[in-house]
């Protein structure tokens, strides 16, 4: 009879024995750990929607104050006639009758020398929890031409039109230029227009002046201009280098300027600090690969556009959205150090509970964005890695029975968030410290679990 209870009892006490063995627990707690990255999803999604929100509001904004400014000019254009061959048919005698067709082509000169001062304040822009940088440029530009030439052409003088020739620019943002535009040319002003484009694969917009009659305004040598433009606009001042010798002197109240394009400032005058920076480009007509003058096709050089670009460096989304990619890791560390205090304590630990620790862990990262929205990133983070430490601390206290081991995670807890943060906040060495990071986590963990009997 007793015989027959042990042989009744032996399958309850090893299906007991398999799912309390240490083996059993970790794959339980694993296999935890996967289920919780599915809200982990959900809230990277939140941070996604809420940063494409963003976006939304501040493609709003900018479209309302000013868009990015692009400046291609200023372009003498000089109109020409040439003289095709035709065919056509007598209907009556079935000839082949050959004539001249005049055709008005373009011809575009560059500037012998462009020198450009650009004056930029900018300001931060607020609707709702969202930010934008937009700014307030005065752009003075400077320089001379020469005599057009077009020797290589072959084109009779009497073919060309000197007196219908106009001076372009290629330009963005048109609605936002806060004052008329005009050009001093040899003495005399001429002011410009917008001008039409029926090319719809185009992106800039044009300003043209009237008829100048080049013979007359031109004079031997070089023929000096100017003029000034004043743009309302965000993100971005670029302008295409299409003087022989192109200037370009940039001032803003921006301490945080991302040069950008084919050209980057002389480092040697460069000069960036906390009340904003100046910048200082030359470049020569051997610098980059396009001539002096173009016939009939005026080229696209927006490759060879330079410029800064004023954003701000990292947004709070970004920040928020650095911090969700490290929630595996920030989980999975919790778990084990759990894992380890249970089974060198001996203390139970339900699965259930490693559920609750895993759900407040993840109520971080919403308690971050929702606060990061109204506050700093910093004060944000601060407040729900505190929030969330001290509830999973007060809530280990009953789990583990005492006060030492809640103030082992507390700490440990402390750690692994500060240690984050300053990942999250690093940029060329965030790599390298979370590589040197994480190998002494693995060290620790290797020598807190050495004397585990993992057969148990």
């Amino acid at each position: 009879m007793e015989t027959q209870e042990n042989q009744n009892s032996s399958p309850v006490s090893f299906f007991q024995s398999l799912f309390q063995s240490t083996t059993a627990k970790m794959l339980m707690v694993g296999f935890l750990t996967l289920i919780l990255l599915i809200p982990l999803e959900f809230v990277k999604s939140l941070i996604n929607e809420r940063s494409n929100r963003q976006e939304e509001v501040i493609s709003e904004i900018n479209g309302k104050w000013g868009e990015k400014v692009f400046f291609y000019g200023p372009i003498l254009k000089v109109p020409y006639i040439t003289f095709e061959e035709t065919l056509s048919i007598n209907q009556k005698t079935n000839e082949t009758l050959k004539q001249q067709k005049a055709i008005t082509k373009y011809a575009y000169f560059f500037p012998e020398d462009l020198k450009a001062k650009s004056n930029v304040n900018t300001k931060l822009l607020n609707r709702n929890n969202y930010e934008s940088v937009v700014f307030s440029s005065k752009m003075n530009f400077e320089g001379s031409y020469i005599q057009p030439d077009f020797s290589s052409k072959n084109i009779p003088s009497e073919n060309i039109q000197w007196n219908k020739t106009t001076i372009l620019i290629k330009t963005t943002n048109l609605k936002s230029i806060k004052d008329e535009v005009k050009i001093n040319l040899g003495g005399t002003k001429f002011t410009f227009e917008p001008v039409y484009s029926s090319n719809v694969n185009d992106s800039t917009q044009a300003l043209e002046t009237g008829f100048i009659d080049l013979k007359n305004t031109l004079k031997t040598g070089k023929t000096n201009f100017d003029f000034d433009i004043t743009y309302n606009g965000s993100k971005q001042i670029k302008m295409v280098p299409i003087g022989k010798t192109t200037l370009l002197n940039m001032q803003s109240n921006w301490a945080a300027p991302s040069f950008t394009g084919n050209f980057l400032p002389d480092d040697k005058t460069k000069k960036i600090d906390n009340n904003g920076f100046v910048a200082n480009w030359k470049i020569l007509h051997i610098n980059r690969a396009f001539s002096q003058q173009f016939f009939e096709i005026l080229p696209n050089l927006d490759t060879y556009a330079f410029g800064v670009d004023f954003v701000i460096p990292v947004n709070q989304y970004q920040q928020n959205e650095r911090a969700a990619k490290y929630g595996f890791l920030v989980i999975g560390l919790t778990f084990l150090v759990f894992f380890l205090i249970q089974s060198i304590s001996k203390i139970k630990i339900h699965i259930f509970q490693y559920a609750m620790i895993g759900l407040a862990l993840i109520l971080f990262y919403t308690l971050l964005i929702s606060i990061t929205e109204h506050s700093s990133f910093t004060k944000a983070y601060l407040i729900a890695a505190t929030a969330v430490i001290s509830l999973i601390s007060l809530y280990s206290v009953s789990i583990l029975k005492g006060k030492k081991f809640p103030l082992f995670i507390a700490a440990a807890l402390t750690g692994l968030y500060t240690f984050i943060y300053v990942i999250i906040q690093l940029e060329n060495y965030a790599l390298l410290v979370g590589s040197i990071g994480l190998f002494s986590i693995l060290a620790a963990v290797m020598y807190f679990s050495r004397k585990i009997d993992w057969n148990k």
